[in-house]
């Protein structure tokens, strides 16, 4: 797809999430909007994929590790076909198919459940060396939130896939800044997590996570790689084109009227973002 076609998705996608919570007013609309960029690249054509066959053999597998961002991946799923959009309604309610977090049991095009955080990273290098060891040539894509790298569970990880040469595994870190308790730098100092990558072994990039161009740009350098995983840094905002969330402070999870989301929604559709 080229840059303003990918654009469009993205918008796209902001929207259709808005309006699916619209009347359940609440979600984890700050680290799910942040990563909406990256999903428009990856499903707007990056990824192999068939939503007609979820559990196709030669996809492309992804595992979303922050699974708080759970509603932006059913977004992008959704829009690509694999289940009606009206489910997108019934997020965080009662008897959902569309839980808060991802569950592969109940959505079609999960590839992992997402569990404590760390978790998910660990599942994703399983994978990609389960599919190396069949001779696969499937990549596999995951995101790890910033506040997810305090875990411990994610440098075992990072340990392992450069010591398995895993180079069909990408990884990015949604690096806005902010978690649970706050601002990162405040509950742990996380420093260069490029360098620190880097250090590990993992061929390490630092990309604008609102650029789509730049976020192709960097998968295309990963997939030269032929020895080693990649590793994306997204320098994101949290809350990215949602009007009633961008700007606020403490905004992991949010509570809001209809009238909010309708007023997001109609700068959005004006090209705002």
């Amino acid at each position: 797809m080229v840059q303003e076609d990918t654009r469009a998705f993205a918008q796209t996608l902001r929207i259709e999430l808005l309006r699916g919570l619209r009347d359940v007013g609440q979600g984890h609309l700050g680290g799910a909007m942040s990563v909406m960029d990256l999903l428009a690249v990856l499903y707007g054509g990056e990824m192999k994929i068939d939503p007609q066959n979820p559990g196709w053999d030669g996809r492309d597998y992804f595992v979303l590790s922050k699974g708080h961002a759970g509603p932006a991946l059913y977004t992008a799923l959704a829009v690509k076909g694999y289940f009606p959009l009206d489910w997108l309604k019934t997020i965080n309610s009662n008897g959902t198919r569309l839980p808060s977090h991802c569950d592969r049991t109940k959505t079609p095009g999960v590839d992992m459940s997402a569990g404590s955080l760390g978790q998910g990273f660990s599942a994703a290098v399983g994978i990609a060396h389960g599919l190396k060891v069949q001779g696969k040539d499937n990549y596999v894509y995951t995101v790890v939130g910033d506040g997810e790298c305090n875990e411990g569970q994610v440098w075992e990880a990072a340990l392992y896939a450069p010591s398995h040469r895993l180079n069909h595994l990408i990884a990015f870190v949604d690096k806005n800044g902010k978690q649970l308790d706050g601002p990162t730098d405040d509950v742990l100092v996380l420093g260069d997590l490029r360098q620190k990558f880097e250090d590990f072994g993992w061929f390490a990039l630092d990309v604008d996570g609102h650029d789509t161009d730049a976020i192709r740009a960097a998968i295309a350098r990963g997939k030269q790689q032929t020895d080693k995983p990649t590793m994306i840094i997204l320098h994101t905002v949290k809350g990215k084109g949602c009007s009633f969330v961008e700007h606020e402070l403490n905004n992991h999870h949010a509570r809001f009227t209809a009238a909010q989301a309708d007023e997001a929604i109609a700068a959005l559709e004006k090209g705002g973002c």
